[in-house]
């Protein structure tokens, strides 16, 4: 099993793919923002997870398997988020003026997204998604499902991030 250098923390995450979500504790540097980690500059091309657990969807049911130690592609992953006993500040300051919370439906592979996006009160969502160029995108206060598998429980989350070149919006 890995060792944490001194420099390095575990942060216990959650992770969507188009056929997986994956639950695991991510390596970093000890002064990291693991909620926006995905913006950093100089990523990995894989994030590393220990303990992890990935349930993997296909058909009528799914299928959970554990890894000691867990390596996943950053370009596969669609959405991102601090599991629920983690909390960090979140990244956007409520007194900028000119800013509103707009309400917005989004799939992500399997799962479907209840949550609230920031956007400027001089602009639309849709103009909004076609010049904002962000690999990453913050969605707040979200209800994450899996209507595929409605035995699953509803996930509550603050923040997360979610590639918007590989969700779908809905309004």
């Amino acid at each position: 099993m890995y060792t944490l250098a001194p420099d390095e923390k575990a942060t216990t995450v959650v992770v969507y793919s188009p056929n997986k979500m994956i639950h695991g504790d991510l390596v970093t540097k000890k002064e990291i923002r693991v909620n926006i980690w995905l913006r950093m500059q100089d990523l990995p091309n894989y994030i590393h997870l220990l303990k992890a657990e990935v349930l993997l969807f296909g058909g009528s049911s799914y299928k959970s398997v554990m890894y000691d130690e867990y390596f996943f592609p950053i370009n596969r992953i669609i959405g991102y988020h601090l599991a629920f006993s983690q909390t960090e500040p979140l990244d956007y300051d409520p007194g900028t003026p000119d800013r509103t919370m707009m309400d917005v439906d989004m799939i992500l592979g399997a799962y479907m997204l209840k949550g609230r996006v920031r956007i400027s009160t001089h602009a639309n969502f849709a103009t909004m998604i076609e010049i904002s160029h962000m690999t990453w995108f913050s969605v707040y206060d979200a209800d994450i499902s899996n209507p595929l598998q409605p035995h699953l429980p509803t996930i509550h989350v603050p923040m997360l991030l979610v590639n918007p070149t590989q969700v779908s919006f809905g309004m």
